[in-house]
């Protein structure tokens, strides 16, 4: 459930130290589901989710001070989870000693047999679908189809041009698509 509060009284509560923690607990009832979710796409797993979430949520704690309001807040919030998911799949791919392509695999393997995803047949083949996709196409094609973010929003996340995420998104759709047409 998300609060409806200004991302500007936040940061102005989290600026004053009476404040400051009544700040962050309204960022975390505001952001903390969306943040979880965009998490758990990139890495599956309820679990790693949840860990990846604390640590995400524990940075921007220790860096909101330093926070310039060049970018939109959960833009900012979303760049952090990104890079963190990103950091923990090199991380899986290295501890494996396996390619990343592996690891997605691994991750696929983990969704079919997950007891936290309830999700029917067509969901569960969408997101074996979007485990296919490379790493760029898959944070590109999540933040647009289930954040609903706009491509200037992702480009700020992302760092990466309008036209670029566009393409990245075209292809992703197309490769998803092909999955679902291929597979019974």
């Amino acid at each position: 459930m998300s609060v409806q509060v200004e991302d500007e009284e936040i940061l102005s509560k989290f600026r004053e130290e009476k404040t400051r923690n009544e700040a962050f607990n309204l960022l975390l009832k505001k952001y903390q589901q969306k943040i979880y979710w965009h998490v758990r796409r990139m890495v599956i797993d309820h679990d790693d989710a949840d860990d990846i979430v604390q640590d995400v949520f524990v940075k921007i704690w220790k860096n909101l001070p330093g926070f310039r309001n060049d970018a939109q807040l959960y833009t900012w919030m979303y760049r952090i989870a990104t890079n963190e998911c990103i950091t923990f799949l090199n991380k899986k791919k290295q501890k494996n000693n396996v390619p990343l392509d592996e690891v997605d695999y691994e991750l696929a393997d983990t969704l079919a047999s997950s007891d936290n995803f309830t999700g029917d047949q067509i969901q569960r083949k969408l997101q074996q679908a979007i485990l296919t996709l490379p790493d760029k196409q898959r944070l590109v094609f999540n933040m647009k189809y289930f954040d609903d973010m706009k491509y200037d929003e992702i480009s700020d996340v992302l760092g990466t041009s309008v036209g670029a995420l566009k393409t990245s998104y075209h292809l992703a759709v197309k490769k998803i698509e092909a999955f679902i047409l291929s597979k019974d």
